[in-house]
Formats: structure tokens, C-alpha cells, sequence
């Protein structure tokens, strides 16, 4: 019997149908967590929520297809699933996509656009929508991921990472948030980001064998890193960077 701290927790996962929502959906179910994925793609999805009910028989990980850009739907999803399991006590976001340019000054500001939607309104949307029952969990948890050039913005990859850089900002004053509301007893609940430099996937590998994908993580490692978010204390983790890859 698992009896860690994921053990009954219900997590939201936003952005599941992706390597690295997979290997989420797989660790949380793993840890004995009721997991609700969301992904804009059904399809996907399904294969991804599929894939941990086989891989853990009795884990109850079930799919939701919901439009992130939307703040009222995301606040309907939030809703649907404190009405049906009474509680949420984590959102792992891991809504992502890259653009880059050859240079600085054929930076295109359509893939701006793009960007901010996915990196920064799917946070805000989230972390609007689930703050309330996230501060109502004696374990809730908001989980970033973020890339390493949000730190050491580089020319061709301006929209990127001011895009990540921004939502790193959104999380920390969720964190602040929760610390506030936590008063003299410290945070309840925490906001945390882990810094990543890429991630990197068996089907990458077997597609460039002779890459060393040097610096990357594992999509099972980034897991492992959520499911750890848990482990530590709220006052522990909220509010700070966790960094997967050396610090640029």
C-alpha cells in the first residue's frame, strides 16, 4: 500500500498528452494519485491516460478536453473536478511549445503571439482557476516547468524565453499568495518551479542515436521532480527554483 504523499491527492495536469505529461500521469498514478489530465488534443490524450491505467491497474487517471486560453472553461474544469473527487491538491503545468528565429532582428512577433498564449495565459488560466482549492488542500501544490534561458535570455531565442521568464514571475507571486495567506504559520501551500534546459524522451533517442543530448533531462526524471515537489514541506518548496540542469 502506498502511503506517501501523493497517496489520494488529486492532481490536475495541464498539458498531459505530451512525453512528459505521460511520464507525469504515469509517476502521480504510480504514487497513488487520482490524476485528471487536460490536453487540447483528445486523441493524445486518451493514449496518455490509456497508457497509466495499464500501467497501474486500480489507478484512477482520467482525461478532460479543455481549452486552457479560456479562463471561464478553465474555471469549469477546476470546478468539475472538486465536485467530483471534493478536493484538488496539485496543478502540474506542462503546457508548452518553442519558437526560435536565425537572429535577434528576424525575431517573427507572430511567434510572440503564439507563445505568450501557451507559455503565459495557460498559467495565468490555471493558477486563477484552481488558487482557491489549491489554499483549501493541507498538501496543495502548483507545479512550473521552466527552461534554463529564462535566466540567460540568447539572441534567437528572444519570444521563448521572455515568455518563459514571465511565467516564472506569475508562479513566484502565486507563491507569494499562498505565503500571505499562510501568515505566521508559513505557507500552506506552495508554488514551485523546476528549471529544465530540454527535455529528452526515449523516442528522441531512438530517432538520433549518436546524440549525447548533453545537459537535457529525462522526461521520467522531470517526473520524479513532481511527484518530489510533494515530499518536501510547503514552506520548503513555495516560492523557489528547482533546478534540474547546472545554473547557466
Amino acid at each position: 500500500m502506498n502511503n506517501g504523499p501523493l497517496n489520494g491527492a488529486v492532481v490536475a495536469v495541464a498539458g498531459a498528452a505530451g512525453p512528459a505529461g505521460r511520464a507525469a500521469l504515469l509517476r502521480l498514478a504510480e504514487a497513488g494519485a487520482v490524476v485528471v489530465g487536460s490536453d487540447a488534443d483528445a486523441e493524445r490524450l486518451a493514449s496518455a491516460v490509456d497508457a497509466a491505467r495499464y500501467a497501474h491497474g486500480g489507478a484512477s487517471v482520467t482525461g478532460d478536453t479543455v481549452d486552457l486560453l479560456d479562463l471561464q472553461a478553465t474555471r469549469d474544469w477546476a470546478d468539475r473536478i472538486q465536485k467530483d473527487f471534493g478536493r484538488v491538491d496539485g496543478v502540474v503545468h506542462l503546457v508548452g511549445g518553442w519558437r526560435g528565429s536565425t537572429s535577434f532582428p528576424e525575431t517573427d512577433l507572430a511567434d510572440w503571439d503564439l507563445l505568450e498564449k501557451l507559455l503565459i495565459k495557460t498559467v495565468q488560466h490555471t493558477s486563477l482557476a484552481f488558487h482557491d482549492a489549491l489554499l483549501r488542500s493541507d498538501r496543495g501544490r502548483f507545479v512550473l516547468v521552466s527552461q534554463s534561458g529564462a535566466h540567460k535570455p540568447t539572441a534567437n531565442n528572444a519570444a521563448y524565453n521572455a515568455g518563459k521568464a514571465a511565467a516564472e514571475a506569475w508562479t513566484l507571486a502565486l507563491g507569494d499568495a499562498f505565503r500571505k495567506a499562510g501568515g505566521e504559520d508559513g505557507p500552506q501551500a506552495a508554488a514551485a518551479i523546476l528549471v529544465i534546459k530540454a527535455l529528452v524522451h526515449d523516442a528522441m533517442r531512438a530517432e538520433r542515436p549518436n546524440a549525447k543530448f548533453a545537459g537535457f533531462t529525462d522526461v521520467t526524471e522531470l517526473a520524479e521532480a513532481i511527484a518530489g515537489v510533494w515530499d518536501k514541506p510547503a514552506q520548503e518548496v513555495n516560492g523557489q527554483r528547482l533546478w534540474l540542469t547546472p545554473k547557466p
